[in-house]
């Protein structure tokens, strides 16, 4: 059982809970993510990036948007309850090098939580990191304050204008592309969509472009293929291989085909959960 020691609502449905885990907060590095089932027998197992970590402390932070039945059950925890597994951490860290150029960050939506740890990996390792983080609107920014704080340059966009500039994430993107010097390297983390519009930006221009996938997982080993996808040809597994690979070679339109493929089962979200409080009740 893992406790929950703090609780937090970020904006709309965006929670952020801090672990006690001692041994993933001494071994994560920046891109790994955990696998958790909030209640034992009942709840799905779904994947979470290790949004931050203390190691002294033994405490690990996930950030995640209650969307379906595990993620709305998490978030109806309470703080001093527990998490009934927890594993990690999981998944290949993300390669961070030093450059003399600057590098660029791109993160939408909730993507911001996966995105935070590398930008603190990125400043630790010396580079200067300009970060462009976007949402729909003003209520579903996400760890601005945060970014603000260790980005050497941050820049806001929103859908509606109701934040920072009227503008989708690749619109100052490619102006930093087209800068000089330009970006030696960018990381994009958010909607697929995103992820391949920002990959396509950068490509003209040549910069390498790390997007971390977030696909359908199950195990988190590598065993159940759920979570595959294809890169430069090749089937890669998100969990064991990723979950960030060369955004210019992932078959982008084939991995949102694969998300799609449970959204008729999604739709009937609400009769799972009548069905396994019905379980519950019998097993009382």
């Amino acid at each position: 059982m893992t406790k929950i020691l703090r609780k937090e609502r970020l904006s709309r449905d965006v929670y952020r809970m801090a672990l006690e885990a001692p041994d993933i907060a001494r071994a994560r590095k920046a891109g790994q993510f955990v696998i958790l089932m909030p209640d034992d027998g009942f709840s799905e197992r779904i994947p979470l990036t290790i949004a931050d970590a203390d190691a002294l402390a033994g405490t690990i932070t996930i950030i995640f948007q209650a969307v379906g039945a595990t993620t709305r059950e998490l978030a109806a925890m309470p703080e001093g309850g527990s998490i009934a597994h927890l594993l990690g951490p999981l998944g290949r860290p993300t390669d961070i090098r030093a450059h003399e150029a600057p590098v660029a960050c791109v993160c939408g939506g909730i993507g911001a939580a996966p995105m935070y740890p590398i930008v603190q990996a990125l400043k630790a390792a010396g580079n200067r990191v300009a970060v462009i983080l976007g949402a729909r609107s003003a209520e579903l920014l996400i760890l601005e304050e945060e970014l603000r704080a260790i980005a050497d340059d941050l820049v806001v966009v929103t859908d509606d204008g109701s934040r920072g500039r009227k503008a989708l994430v690749t619109e100052p993107l490619k102006e930093l592309c087209a800068a000089s010097p330009a970006p030696a390297e960018v990381f994009a983390i958010g909607p697929p969509a995103m992820m391949k519009f920002c990959a396509a930006a950068t490509l003209p221009y040549g910069i390498p472009t790390l997007t971390s996938l977030n696909t359908i997982m199950v195990d988190g080993t590598g065993m159940c293929g759920g979570c595959r996808v294809t890169v430069g040809g090749e089937v890669k597994f998100v969990c064991v291989d990723g979950p960030e690979f060369d955004g210019h070679a992932v078959d982008w339109d084939s991995m949102l085909r694969r998300l799609g493929s449970y959204k008729k089962e999604e739709a009937h979200q609400c009769r799972l959960a009548e069905a396994a409080e019905r379980l519950r009740e019998e097993e009382r």
